[in-house]
């Protein structure tokens, strides 16, 4: 039950951090291409692979990875919102800016996934 109850803590904060920047980074912006959807879900994938990497190398550590991985960055990435941008920017006839966004977000993420389980295991 304790685990649970810092699992959804740690979701919401994980959700006011992904408002935090994606505010900071989009506010005053100009741009078409959701840049602080981009760096949040990047970031996230990046952040998951280091702890992921890390869990397996080392071992469990009492629920944290759990909580950080299914909570936090749970709560602070947002596929939802991503897909939404991407169809609204296809709704907006900028159908090549949705698209790089689209795969942009695809590859990238997977390269920070990748990158992050890599770092993660080699971390003492």
């Amino acid at each position: 039950m304790v685990l649970l109850l810092m699992t959804a803590l740690a979701g919401g904060a994980g959700g006011a951090c992904r408002f935090l920047v994606d505010t900071a980074l989009t506010r005053g912006g100009r741009t078409r291409l959701p840049v602080g959807t981009l760096t949040v879900n990047i970031s996230a994938c990046l952040l998951l692979g280091l702890l992921t990497g890390y869990a397996l190398a080392h071992g469990h550590a009492g629920g944290l990875p759990e909580v950080a991985g299914v909570g936090f960055l749970g709560g602070y990435s947002t596929f939802g919102t991503a897909s939404v941008e991407a169809v609204r920017l296809l709704r907006a006839g900028s159908r090549g800016v949705a698209l790089v966004y689209a795969w942009g977000m695809l590859l990238l993420g997977l390269l920070a996934s990748a990158l992050g389980l890599l770092v993660g295991g080699l971390l003492p």
